[in-house]
């Protein structure tokens, strides 16, 4: 199965956990801890999905999690939401649908080891995903509808253009953005200073575009990026 295809899988299966978790009855109290039991009836689901749909390694790890019942993914999920890690595929797969809830139900997340910073999700203190681009024409490549993308509950808000969304630096000089023809609307931006990058996706070139999709789909510019020194901000669920 290609990686897109899984990762269609997945966001199907996480989709299908948002939607169960929106029609309970209580609302979360923004600490994992406390609405883990509300959560764990419906998480096998998940496991099923990659372990149906993964690549060998990680569906191994899926039916491992399955036949081993709740303490250990508990454990893998809790310690994820206190120091939170991109190389946790399973843990960050799920927390993510949790945190959307709690981003759309205005429950404020609790217990989570993150730093607050102007470049960090105002909502949950997550580092972005990616970037978009909303504006009019080519002006949204100039600074017009810039937003960035929660890494973890999803949540997009507005950024401005000349400014690196890990350390900051405001010197347009040191900001580079690289395309390449085969993704017309997406692009690489990096930040010489701290030599991090993330993708931007510009929904005026490409008005249907699936920003988390497309990000994922664009794999040969992370390669492109990593041959070229940088580090991306915030690795994807595929791990890129």
């Amino acid at each position: 199965m290609s990686l897109i295809a899984f990762y269609a899988v997945l966001l199907r299966a996480q989709g299908d956990l948002y939607d169960r978790l929106s029609i309970l009855d209580s609302r979360p109290s923004g600490s994992l801890d406390s609405d883990l039991p509300a959560l764990q009836p419906h998480l096998p689901p998940v496991l099923r999905a990659v372990a149906s749909a993964a690549p060998e390694s990680l569906a191994t790890e899926a039916r491992l999690l399955l036949e081993a019942g709740n303490g250990r993914l508990d454990r893998a999920l809790l310690a994820f939401w206190r120091a939170p890690s991109d190389r946790e595929f399973f843990a960050k797969a799920i927390v993510q649908p949790y945190a959307q809830w709690l981003a759309e139900t205005g429950v404020a997340p609790v217990g989570r080891d993150v730093p607050r910073a102007g470049t960090r999700c105002p909502f949950c203190g997550g580092t972005p995903q990616l970037s978009m681009f909303r504006g009019a024409g080519d002006a949204a490549l100039e600074g017009a509808g810039r937003s960035l993308q929660c890494a973890t509950c999803l949540t997009s808000w507005p950024f401005r253009r000349v400014l690196c969304p890990h350390c900051g630096e405001e010197d347009e000089r040191k900001l580079g953005y690289f395309h390449s023809p085969a993704f017309d609307h997406v692009r690489v931006e990096a930040c010489e200073t701290c030599r991090h990058y993330l993708k931007g996706i510009d929904l005026t070139r490409l008005g249907i575009a699936v920003p988390l999709v497309d990000e994922v789909a664009s794999a040969p510019l992370d390669a492109w990026a990593g041959e070229h020194g940088y580090v991306k901000i915030e690795l994807n669920l595929v791990g890129l």
